[in-house]
């Protein structure tokens, strides 16, 4: 029976050799990603979420659908109040989606679009606060960002068939449909 030197048998070893490594891609916990992944969600879905309510429902110091109706339409915006009401039925909805990862690459779609009409709005004021665009920019990216890479493993969707194993093809649709519709609204817009 050939005996093999501790030193050989600790180098072929797979789970051996990276624990000797210490760093690298391979010592990193997946779980790590998925954890990450979970707080951007949580973060900027509840922060969308909360922007909806200021629309919908004057919480948080927001101005209702009245309030929110008139910045609308003295933005340009035809039919101030419904479009008060789609955007914050889409930030509420969307946010609280992106939030607990359910329809995922729909919902930062649909948060992209509505801060492409954000940005629209708010273009021209410099990039920084408090005239700026950086935040709604940020906001933008970071909805794309999620409807591109998935939820993570902590999400609704991993729950989902068709969405259990995330596909870049499905957040590349998802942010084309979010882009199209924000360019649609955008047209209204006088």
């Amino acid at each position: 029976m050939p005996s093999s030197s501790p030193s050989t048998t600790a180098a072929t070893n797979p789970a051996t050799r990276t624990a000797l490594e210490g760093s690298g891609p391979a010592s990193t916990s997946p779980h790590a990603y998925d954890v990450g992944l979970l707080l951007l969600r949580l973060a900027l879905g509840l922060t969308m979420a909360a922007h909806g309510s200021q629309k919908l429902f004057g919480w948080f110091g927001g101005g209702g659908i009245d309030g929110t109706g008139q910045f609308f339409t003295m933005s340009g915006y035809p039919a101030g109040n419904a479009m008060a009401v789609v955007a914050g039925l889409t930030e509420t909805l969307g946010g609280l989606a992106l939030a607990v990862g359910l329809l995922t690459p729909l919902a930062g779609a649909a948060l992209v679009g509505t801060m492409i009409n954000a940005l629209a709005v708010t273009w021209g004021g410099g990039f920084f606060a408090p005239k700026g665009n950086e935040y709604e920019l940020l906001l933008t990216a970071g909805a794309a960002a999620l409807a591109l890479t998935g939820p993570g493993r902590y999400a609704v969707d991993r729950f989902l068939p068709v969405l259990r194993a995330h596909r870049l093809a499905y957040g590349v649709a998802a942010v084309l449909v979010g882009l199209a519709t924000a360019g649609v609204i955008l047209l209204l817009r006088k």
